[in-house]
């Protein structure tokens, strides 16, 4: 009996692998569709509405190309052709890997400062605004230390981007943060890595923050959405909310039997099975920046409490290497973190759209009131890219009282 256990449940596990991979292989790169938005090419906005204002929303861009040759940035170039004014450009954080910008005389420093002037030269002579988030890398990888270095990259972006150009929530402090993008549009910037960093972190007059704890953040951004819950609000963060990827703990087949990938991507060393428990302690107990750690778990936890109350929020983030959707209780939770890098992404569960690919997601507000998310990745044959997903955003807006 137990030699019949030592064959079979080895054996069952092998096929389960072997399954998966071949699944993960068929999708990689491919575009994953909710059965109900399979056909969205036949969608489209009323060709009679006005763009009042358009939000392109770039996560994760810290390891783009410095020569002009950046696909992702051509992109947003072309992007900003096409929406020269009434328009945003969102860097939401993981600006400058991989430890942001750091002090001079840092071997990474000159690097840090060509990617930084990149994103800064698409803001010279744009009638638009940029506005930068930060993320755990421009934090020092969410080590001691961070804080010091965030203020770093804080300074050179207001020194040296335009008057169209902000660092915000200012200081690192939690926020929240409210910029009335149009009339009937309120973008609202919240710093996820406040949460999650060790270290120094601000809070209080003392930095210059509105709040003097955290329960008071919770409160002001209650506040600020019930009092604008007649708008349509976009939330922009770093962390994402829901992910189907590595800090969902979602991970592929390979991270299972290669774990010291993990570390550097050409350490191939087969550790079947005892590979599985790095993958499995990422799902269950996390690393800082995953949705497992406890400190974001509640972060994430008292968030979503708050959003659940209201019916008009699209939320977006970074961090995940990759292109996501969700609509959960008549929110959306988008992932746009494949500005520079790309990583694996699974298909299904509570997600409407993903995707491996480099690019990003915009959003587009009309003057009917309706607003339409559009996901664009590179191409080898337009600067500008293709989009290969838009979706009418479905929401229900309350009258003032």
């Amino acid at each position: 009996m137990l030699s019949y256990f030592l064959i079979i449940i080895p054996t069952l596990f092998v096929a389960y692998l072997l399954l998966s991979y071949v699944q993960e292989v068929k999708y990689k790169r491919k575009p994953f569709y909710k059965l109900s938005d399979v056909g969205w090419q036949h969608f489209h906005p009323d060709p009679e509405a006005k763009l009042l204002h358009s939000v392109a929303m770039l996560g994760d861009v810290g390891a783009i190309a410095t020569d002009g040759t950046d696909p992702v940035m051509q992109m947003l170039e072309a992007w900003q052709q096409e929406n020269p004014s009434n328009s945003t450009v969102l860097f939401l954080g993981d600006n400058l890997y991989p430890i942001g910008l750091p002090p001079e005389g840092n071997r990474h420093r000159k690097l840090a400062e060509d990617r930084l002037n990149v994103m800064l030269s698409h803001f010279k002579g744009f009638a638009g605004q940029g506005i930068f988030l930060s993320g755990n890398h421009d934090w020092f990888k969410g080590r001691k230390g961070g804080y010091e270095q965030m203020l770093l990259q804080q300074k050179y972006v207001q020194e040296h981007g335009g008057s169209n150009v902000a660092y915000l929530p200012e200081n690192g402090c939690p926020g929240p943060v409210a910029i009335q993008l149009a009339e009937g549009l309120l973008l609202v910037v919240i710093n996820t890595q406040w949460w999650v960093q060790r270290g120094e972190k601000p809070l209080g007059k003392k930095y210059g923050c509105t709040c003097e704890n955290i329960d008071d953040f919770y409160a002001d951004l209650n506040r600020l959405l019930r009092e604008n819950r007649h708008q349509r609000i976009l939330v922009a963060a770093h962390h994402p909310l829901y992910s189907n990827a590595l800090h969902g703990g979602k991970f592929t087949v390979k991270q299972h039997i290669f774990p010291l990938t993990a570390a550097h991507k050409r350490f191939y060393v087969p550790l079947p099975i005892f590979g599985s428990l790095y993958p499995f302690y990422r799902k269950l107990f996390g690393a800082h920046e995953d949705m497992a750690h406890r400190k974001y778990k509640k972060m994430r936890r008292r968030l979503l409490r708050v959003f659940h109350r209201y019916n008009n929020i699209v939320y977006v983030a970074g961090h995940d290497h990759n292109l996501q959707h969700f609509e959960v209780q008549q929110n959306h939770y988008l992932v746009s973190g494949s500005g520079s890098k790309t990583a694996f992404v699974k298909k299904g569960g509570r997600a409407t759209f993903t995707l491996e690919q480099p690019g990003f997601i915009t959003l587009n507000y009309y003057d009917t009131g309706e607003a339409w998310v559009e996901v664009h990745i590179t191409s080898e044959t337009s600067k500008a890219g293709q989009v290969v997903f838009r979706k009418k955003l479905e929401t229900i807006l309350q009258p003032v009282v």
